[in-house]
């Protein structure tokens, strides 16, 4: 797509992730209530879209539960501020190896695959306006942890969000997924308007070097909407990055705990800095019902 610079730009706040950060930050909210509280005080701080995961309440690790996205969903929609809520279906598609001389039968600990119904249904449940759609299997720098995402399940997921009305947001982590992308477009199974999450400096998929980042811009149809994050020390560089290349702006505890050096932040404090940011490059940050008309979501 021709290069320009983005003059509205819409925020998201990755809220909590699935990652084990918890013990590396006291501001990672684990609770329902603390996923709520974090996302409403983000919305507050200036982000459009909050995206969020569900973490076990009393271990903090992942989990897929329902009833916890159901809760997470009920506050945000009840609270004061109005915020377009991206529930993630990234979760159900994690395939650890055994050894490397007998990779079978896998590790039942960390293996939790789950068929496509299963990954979408607190989507169903939910109904939220955006939630995330994979686009490709990669591995992962996590012993031998794949994250597996075959043609037949996205077809699958894809369907599912668009039959229910909610828009996909395409995580696309390296060139092929954007490949692929297209083609779930092509058949149908997306639609117009297109999203795309650009996801930089995850080991890995594609690296946070300029050129890779400029090689994954240049894949995205022009006609579609994309944002970009990075991960780690480059991860407060990258709303300029994404702004200047005509993107859209994420942020957020999943993807980065500090605001400056040595400084671990909230989620409200990142999203204050990338307004900073974003505000002084001369754009303009758009609220949720902007972001509602540009992405033809359905408030519910």
């Amino acid at each position: 797509m021709p290069l320009a610079m983005n003059r509205d730009v819409f925020i998201t706040c990755a809220v909590t992730g699935a990652g084990d950060t918890v013990s590396r930050s006291s501001h990672v909210p684990i609770t329902p209530k603390q996923i709520a509280e974090s996302a409403i005080d983000a919305a507050k701080a200036g982000a459009a879209v909050v995206h969020c995961h569900v973490r076990d309440p009393q271990t903090g690790a992942a989990s897929r539960r329902n009833d916890l996205y159901k809760e997470v969903t009920d506050r945000i929609r009840s609270a004061d501020i109005d915020v377009v809520l991206n529930l993630t279906a990234g979760m159900g598609g994690d395939l650890i190896f055994g050894d490397v001389e007998a990779p079978l039968p896998l590790n039942a600990k960390g293996t939790d695959m789950a068929g496509a119904s299963e990954r979408v249904s607190h989507v169903a449940e939910c109904l939220p306006e955006i939630c995330t759609l994979d686009c490709g299997t990669m591995n992962f720098n996590l012993g031998d942890y794949v994250m597996t995402n075959t043609p037949a399940m996205l077809r699958a997921m894809a369907k599912k969000m668009t039959d229910l009305g909610v828009r996909p947001e395409i995580e696309a982590f390296d060139t092929g997924h954007l490949w692929f992308a297209r083609q779930l477009a092509e058949e149908g199974l997306i639609e117009d308007p297109v999203l795309i999450q650009l996801c930089m400096g995850i080991p890995w998929g594609a690296p946070d070097d300029l050129n890779t980042f400029m090689a994954m811009v240049n894949n995205v149809p022009e006609s579609w909407t994309f944002s970009a994050f990075s991960i780690g020390r480059n991860a407060m560089a990258y709303p300029a990055a994404a702004v200047l290349a005509g993107g859209n702006v994420r942020v957020g505890l999943e993807d980065n705990l500090f605001v400056g050096k040595g400084q671990l932040a909230t989620n409200a404090q990142l999203v204050e800095k990338a307004v900073q940011v974003v505000e002084g490059m001369g754009a303009r940050i758009i609220g949720p019902d902007d972001v509602r008309k540009k992405l033809k979501l359905t408030k519910r």
